[in-house]
């Protein structure tokens, strides 16, 4: 019989309370897979539309919530070379975060940067995997061009702001609040548009000498698309990870044509080991010294323990929060 281990299930869709303590057996890891002790966990977006019911989990994934850890190298596949045991990781994963234990892709795991707890190291999979797919190779963010990350204060935020800052880039932010837009300026972004009170189309060609940004991080779509295609630079990129305001939207494809802009978007989690795999070396080739250097720091808001992940979801459902909320064990 395999060992049991402590794990977060969702008992059924609902609200947070829904997210209930439970027992499980250990995973055991594939040929190219490394067990994790998992000393801390990141809450994410996609966690919480998971437990509402909202986001299928794919076949081949843990339907435990979960979806990047920090901890300790326990065991190694057969087939693993990256890795050994007692080796400090920190990974995206395919599910299975909310336990004790979780195993994970050897690809997709990247050391504990120097001088970083657990917790903070948890909190960087998730988001850093994502910005870089997205803002560097599908947004073609090349140096001395402009970004402007939509809803700057939340785990993507923080971390699109300082990365394309670190890398040299002009970095414009929006944000729900005079509070949070002061906390995207703290971060680097070189001006902040409160969105329900500033019209950042405006700010932004002002910032910009009438230019507009050249790549723009959207997680709204909805009503805000038809704004952002006016704030592009001619040749701009428009970028979608999420539609938190909704996933249909007019389009001036007149527009699109005229001033010959780009618009794409993806989800990482269905993507390919081999895809993630690639991901992760790039970070720790081009992000990894940065944070070890301490130009780009993860911004931890709250943490608590695994049995308290759904006051955890309750936090994130209210965007109360500036930065990430990891689960620590």
């Amino acid at each position: 019989m395999r060992a049991l281990m402590r794990a977060i299930e969702i008992h059924k869709p609902g609200g947070p309370e829904v997210l209930r303590a439970a027992e499980r057996p250990r995973p055991e890891p594939k040929p190219r897979e490394i067990l994790v002790k998992v000393a801390a966990a990141g809450v994410n977006r996609p966690d919480v539309l998971q437990r509402q019911g909202l986001y299928p989990v794919p076949p081949d994934a843990s339907d435990l919530p979960g979806l990047e850890i920090a901890g300790e190298v326990l065991a190694c596949g057969a087939e693993v070379t990256m890795w050994k045991p007692g080796d400090r990781v920190c990974a995206l994963t395919h599910g299975g975060g909310y336990a004790e234990f979780c195993v994970t892709p050897e690809v997709q795991a990247l050391p504990v940067p120097k001088g970083l707890s657990m917790a903070e190291a948890a909190s960087l999979p998730e988001t850093f995997f994502t910005v870089w797919s997205n803002v560097f190779d599908r947004g073609r963010l090349a140096p001395g061009e402009s970004l402007l990350v939509q809803g700057g204060t939340s785990g993507i935020g923080v971390t699109a702001i300082q990365m394309a800052r670190a890398m040299g880039n002009r970095v414009f932010a929006t944000a729900g609040s005079d509070e949070k837009c002061a906390a995207c300026l703290k971060l680097g972004a070189e001006a902040a548009f409160n969105y329900k009170t500033q019209d950042f189309v405006a700010g932004v060609r002002e910032a910009t000498g009438g230019k507009g940004v050249d790549v723009i991080l959207d997680m709204a779509a909805g009503d805000f698309v038809p704004r952002e295609l006016k704030a592009l630079a001619d040749e701009g990129r428009l970028v979608f990870i999420a539609f938190l305001r909704g996933p249909k939207t007019e389009l001036d494809v007149n527009e699109l044509m005229r001033r010959r802009l780009t618009l794409t978007g993806s989800t990482l989690r269905p993507r390919p080991v081999a895809f993630k795999g690639a991901i992760a070396a790039s970070l720790r080739e081009r992000v990894w010294p940065l944070i070890e250097a301490g130009r780009i720091k993860p911004v931890l808001y709250q943490t608590f323990k695994l049995e308290q992940a759904a006051e955890a979801h309750r936090l994130m459902e209210s965007s109360a929060h500036i930065g990430k909320l990891v689960l620590t064990l």
